[in-house]
């Protein structure tokens, strides 16, 4: 604008130096607090899917594919092996197919994982897990393997040995208590009555009366012990006696009975009955469920000498079945369930058939 005096124009500044030195520190601070800021939320998200990746299990069962579900037989020592690229973890199946997998590395969220798994007589099987919510959610995954074909029967007409009248024969060992006899015995406390205590070492119960006491103790004999032990006053004041049950009460080999008596003689009568623990092995049969070329059968956790008897092309034999579950004709692996019962599968060797 002219100044009005010499008719040239003023130029007014906006601001001055120091306003302007203010505002570029200012915008720098709201900058690095930002960086910051961005800097601590990666941080948080890193640490919460470091969490995460080692909250995650893979749970999964390898069974063998067939479209009858009784036929889906599970799949034992199967080589299952996850990878994403940069490492990979393994573990194998289970007696019931069952395999986990628990790796930070390999199941990190964000990365796909491959899946393999291998077994002899089975074809390779591969599959792939895409991050996120499969990763996440631990489902569950049940991975059906095909077999190779069997080879084809060994003998020398090309016919199949036939394995047929299969039953399972196992014993079971029972501890049972047998009645071999009873005791009788009869035993005295000698007393006179209405004779004052005055302080004396055993009185009757109000303090009154001088009492006497007397025991007896019975043995029943190694191996045997005394059950249902009776102790009574069958003569003499009676009502003015007790019994003291604390070496009867529960049985055993050694028992003892001890009276008090706080009147005349009194006559007490012992009666028990003398048990002894005898070990009993009973023999039992049960027959195997057959689906395919596989036998199923379980056994009580109290099972001994297991043994498959069955006819092979019409000749009966007997297997006993040892600790290394060793046949000639199948293949059998065990496992063991909660309640402790054993469950047995056998599968048929190639050159025979059900």
């Amino acid at each position: 604008m002219p100044d009005g005096k010499s008719g040239r124009f003023c130029v007014q500044p906006i601001g001055n130096a120091g306003e302007t030195e203010v505002r570029r520190r200012t915008a720098k601070i709201w900058i690095i607090a930002a960086a910051c800021a961005a800097g601590a939320v990666a941080l948080i998200v890193l640490r919460i899917q470091h969490v995460r990746a080692r909250n995650i299990t893979l749970h999964g069962a390898v069974i063998r594919r067939d479209q009858d579900v009784r036929k889906q037989l599970p799949i034992a020592d199967v080589l299952v092996t996850a990878s994403n690229g940069y490492s990979s973890v393994s573990t194998r199946s289970d007696a019931s197919g069952f395999f986990a997998l628990n790796d930070p590395q390999i199941l990190w969220p964000g990365r796909n994982v491959d899946l393999s798994f291998r077994r002899d007589g089975y074809m390779p099987l591969d599959l792939q897990l895409r991050s996120g919510i499969h990763l996440t959610t631990r489902q569950l995954y049940v991975a059906a393997m095909s077999p190779l074909l069997k080879p084809a029967a060994s003998s020398v007409t090309g016919k199949p040995s036939v394995v047929s009248n299969v039953r399972i024969r196992y014993t079971v060992n029972t501890e049972t208590a047998i009645n071999i006899g009873s005791a009788v015995k009869t035993f005295e406390v000698v007393n006179k009555g209405n004779v004052p205590c005055h302080h004396r070492p055993i009185c009757s119960p109000d303090g009154n009366w001088k009492a006497a006491r007397s025991s007896i103790s019975l043995d029943a004999g190694t191996g045997n012990e005394f059950r249902d032990v009776r102790a009574s006053c069958i003569a003499g004041p009676c009502p003015f006696t007790t019994i003291d049950p604390s070496g009867y009460a529960h049985g055993g080999r050694q028992i003892t009975v001890s009276a008090v008596d706080w009147s005349d003689t009194a006559t007490f009568l012992l009666e028990a009955e003398v048990f002894q623990d005898t070990n009993s092995s009973n023999v039992r049969e049960v027959y195997p469920v057959i689906f395919g070329d596989a036998l199923h059968f379980t056994l009580p956790p109290t099972q001994e000498g297991v043994s498959i008897e069955a006819e092979v092309n019409g000749a009966p034999m007997v297997f006993p079945l040892g600790p290394d579950l060793f046949l000639s004709w199948a293949t059998c692996n065990i496992r063991t369930n909660a309640d402790k019962a054993t469950v047995y599968r056998c599968e048929l060797k190639p050159g025979f058939r059900f």
